[in-house]
């Protein structure tokens, strides 16, 4: 089983889209079976609240099923537990090797690495805009999903 860990700034807007995303991704085409999907917070300001409106209204717009979750903050445990987190930009990368105590295991990455982009997905708690984050997320989680594809097919 693969472990992922998506990781943004409070764990209510675009690490918790893409947990949906990718589990939904990966349901439908029957491959729930090999992915453990969470995931968690840099910071600890939103630890205890449910998703963002924001991103409720976007994945129930879409038809993606919300994952129940409450934002919690990633720990130094995570990294040995997960196989990849995943960060949406520069500063959650920052902030993800400092709660890990770096990343010696490489398993540190930025979402759109996997579509090769260089851009950071957007925090919609700032822009407002919760169309493009989910399109960014997108893009990043059906990437990584036909990467991941190789290691269980």
């Amino acid at each position: 089983m693969i472990s992922i860990l998506f990781v943004c700034h409070g764990n209510i807007c675009r690490s918790t889209m893409a947990q949906s995303v990718f589990a939904h991704m990966a349901a439908s085409q029957g491959l729930s079976e090999h992915f453990h999907i969470d995931s968690a917070a840099t910071s600890r300001e939103e630890i205890g609240n449910p998703p963002h409106y924001g991103t409720v209204n976007k994945l129930r717009q879409v038809g993606i099923p919300l994952i129940p979750h409450r934002a919690r903050q990633m720990t130094r445990q995570d990294y040995r537990e997960y196989d990849y987190l995943i960060g949406m930009d520069d500063s959650n990368i920052r902030n993800m090797e400092r709660i890990a105590g770096g990343d010696p295991e490489h398993k540190i990455y930025r979402l759109l690495e996997f579509s090769g982009s260089s851009r950071a997905i957007a925090d919609p708690w700032y822009t407002g805009n919760f169309d493009i984050t989910y399109e960014d997320v997108t893009e990043g989680c059906q990437a990584l999903l036909e990467t991941l594809k190789s290691d269980i097919l």
